[in-house]
């Protein structure tokens, strides 16, 4: 008998934040070799806990989740969610205009389903994250990338955007704040690429997830309520502002003229049937994690964890002769661009990084950024433990030759 082939789909899908360099580093671990994983933003797996906001609400509310919920999700969970669109300037959102999943992902892919056919384009940013470009491909279209400058402080080029505009376009992608470079987008900028998609007649697709992690009082603009007159999609969930990365709940919001989103707001609603529900049990802690700003807020201000680790990070990249970076306002990542032009390849570069120092992280090239130059940072574990591993990478870049 032949091997069995795998469907022609996955021929252009791939991770490198779990993907073979990572799996390299799991077998090293396997073998006895303690490996720093910065590859991907899990906080738990570097010590932070759940609020017990979210801990309390999990305990005293768990045999509500044996049976399945409504298809879009529990209402009391939607409503929270509307609420918080709402006081974000979402003016006319109802629970009816969310539909929760198991994590952004399962959205994005759900979203994409809906809104892409064979042969159609996303336009999205490089750098990106590859959740997105997997997700179009998946859905039969092509992702097209817009450029990030870096120059600009990694803002998206509405110029690129404009001139990559074709008649397969059915939608504009913006990740604000941004993954990988950690950057929040000016209200302005969202403004002139929510014209952009008004001009075009273009879904809005804004993935907001880090929205509440954004450091230095960064302004920042919801798509939605940069957009009130057209149709918007925004993805947001819990896993990182709350700790809770497992739980795996994501949703999706969706605001503008309901006669434009009706058929998109029709879509969601029928593939979320067809998985029945989300899960139940991440579901019922929506209402209490949206309440609770303050234990995300915590880490956010000087003295809190997420603030120092940035500010660990920060001063050894400063001390390093061979990258240059832009300062990260949010989220917990940094993308720094290596100097020198030695490196032809990123991958390389990676696997050679995870055998010599044992430190593991994701190439640039894995964000669908087109040069050999750029690496990302997960900057979550306790400052010393990355302020060090900082060191050591500068230490293997300044002989590195390929």
């Amino acid at each position: 008998m032949n091997p069995i082939q795998s469907s022609d789909k996955l021929r252009l899908v791939r991770s490198d934040i779990r993907g073979p360099i990572y799996r390299k580093a799991l077998a090293m671990e396997q073998a006895g070799v303690p490996v720093l994983k910065l590859n991907t933003g899990n906080p738990a797996s570097f010590g932070f806990a759940m609020p017990e906001s979210v801990r309390a609400a999990l305990m005293a509310n768990a045999d509500r989740a044996v049976a399945y919920c409504a298809p879009q999700g529990m209402p009391e969970a939607r409503r929270a969610l509307a609420a918080y669109h709402r006081d974000r300037g979402a003016r006319d959102l109802t629970e009816e205009d969310i539909y929760i999943g198991n994590g952004v992902s399962e959205m994005a892919q759900m979203l994409c389903q809906c809104v892409l056919s064979a042969g159609d384009e996303l336009l999205m940013p490089s750098p990106s994250y590859s959740l997105w470009s997997n997700a179009a491909i998946l859905a039969g279209a092509r992702p097209v990338f817009y450029t990030c400058d870096e120059a600009a402080g990694w803002y998206p080029d509405v110029g690129d955007m404009e001139r990559k505009v074709t008649s397969r376009t059915r939608a504009v992608l913006l990740i604000n704040p941004n993954n990988p470079t950690g950057q929040v987008y000016a209200p302005d900028l969202v403004a002139d690429v929510a014209a952009l998609c008004r001009r075009h007649g273009l879904l809005l697709i804004s993935d907001e997830i880090y929205d509440r992690l954004i450091m230095d009082d960064a302004p920042f603009a919801p798509a939605a309520a940069a957009a009130p007159d057209q149709p918007v999609v925004t993805l947001n969930g819990l896993s990182k502002s709350h700790i809770v990365c497992g739980f795996r709940c994501g949703w999706a919001a969706v605001s503008g003229p309901r006669r434009e989103t009706e058929p998109v707001r029709r879509a969601l609603a029928e593939l979320c049937a067809l998985r029945l529900c989300g899960n139940v049990l991440t579901q019922l802690v929506i209402p209490a994690a949206m309440a609770d700003e303050a234990s995300t807020r915590a880490m956010l201000v000087p003295g809190g964890r997420l603030y120092e680790q940035r500010e660990a990070a920060c001063r050894a990249l400063d001390s390093l002769e061979c990258v240059r970076y832009r300062r990260p306002q949010a989220a917990f990542y940094v993308f720094p661009r290596v100097l020198g032009g030695h490196i032809r390849d990123d991958r390389r570069f990676a696997e050679d990084l995870l055998e010599a120092k044992h430190i593991l992280l994701v190439p640039g090239s894995g964000f669908d950024w087109p040069r050999p130059d750029h690496f990302r940072l997960v900057l979550l574990p306790e400052r010393e433990r990355l302020y060090q591993a900082i060191m050591e990478i500068g230490r293997f870049l300044s002989d590195y030759r390929q």
